[in-house]
């Protein structure tokens, strides 16, 4: 399976680039996409369907025996290792034209992460990596933040309808009792990607869907993080709480969260 797996890290990296750059056209062209509601600050247009559409059929035709989940269209494919895409990860943001947006890939394979590739259009910069192989930013290796102390930590952070939201005002209100700081992008796995590069100490939201958070989860446990279980009880199907954080700065985030009463798996 490894030159199997580095095909398709090859593979997820030009059909990453090549949705990016479909999605970048309909980004300078927002104004007149069709969009619509799927749930509470839950957004799906026109480019994320055609966008998903390009990744599925590229895929479906390197690779026809595997699988496929993504975020616009659900499970399709065959019985091999899946695919699981989120096409334009920060759709909210895409729609009002902030250029924090992300597309991303990852693969599962018997149970297992194995690649994850996240691709940022507008600033082209392809962050990719492969289980037990590490993580490179434009060819570049990646490893998580050295900050050591919470006063010194920005936190990436996400907002899930699924949860209450008293105990994650309680959680920030936490962090920032102790000094740190928190940033809310509106593209979770851009954050995650950047949480890997270092540039934000940690992620955590207390429910993630799977399309947006393994490819980043890949990426932080190649780049040296911490990182939750976010495969289990069936995580691929139902999400989970996504943490990932450098190993110094675990234990008194963690600490935080678990004190607000919300999940760390």
């Amino acid at each position: 399976m490894s030159d199997a797996l580095a095909q398709r890290l090859d593979a997820a990296q030009s059909i990453a680039r090549e949705a990016g750059a479909l999605a970048r056209r309909y980004y300078q062209d927002r104004h007149a996409l069709q969009w619509e509601s799927k749930g509470l600050q839950d957004w799906v247009s026109v480019a994320d369907k055609a966008v998903e559409d390009l990744i599925r059929d590229r895929l479906a035709a390197a690779f026809p025996s595997d699988g496929f989940l993504g975020e616009e269209s659900g499970a399709s494919g065959g019985s091999g290792p899946v695919w699981v895409v989120d096409p334009i990860d920060g759709t909210a943001m895409f729609l009002r034209g902030i250029a924090y947006w992300c597309v991303s890939i990852a693969l599962v394979a018997e149970g297992d992460l194995e690649l994850g590739v996240i691709y940022d259009p507008m600033a082209d910069e392809m962050f990719a990596g492969r289980r037990g192989h590490g993580a490179i930013c434009n060819g570049r290796t990646m490893r998580v933040s050295a900050v050591t102390e919470l006063s010194k930590a920005v936190v990436g952070v996400g907002f899930s309808s699924r949860r209450p939201t008293a105990p994650v005002s309680d959680w920030l209100g936490r962090l920032l009792a102790a000094k740190g700081e928190y940033r809310q992008l509106g593209a979770g796995a851009l954050m995650l990607a950047h949480a890997a590069d270092g540039r934000l100490e940690a992620y955590y939201e207390s429910h993630h869907h799977s399309w947006d958070a393994l490819a980043g989860l890949l990426l932080n446990r190649e780049a040296g993080a911490t990182t939750c279980d976010f495969l289990a009880n069936d995580g691929l199907h139902h999400g989970n709480p996504i943490f990932v954080s450098p190993p110094a700065l675990r234990p008194a985030l963690a600490e935080l969260i678990e004190a607000a009463g919300l999940p760390l798996e």
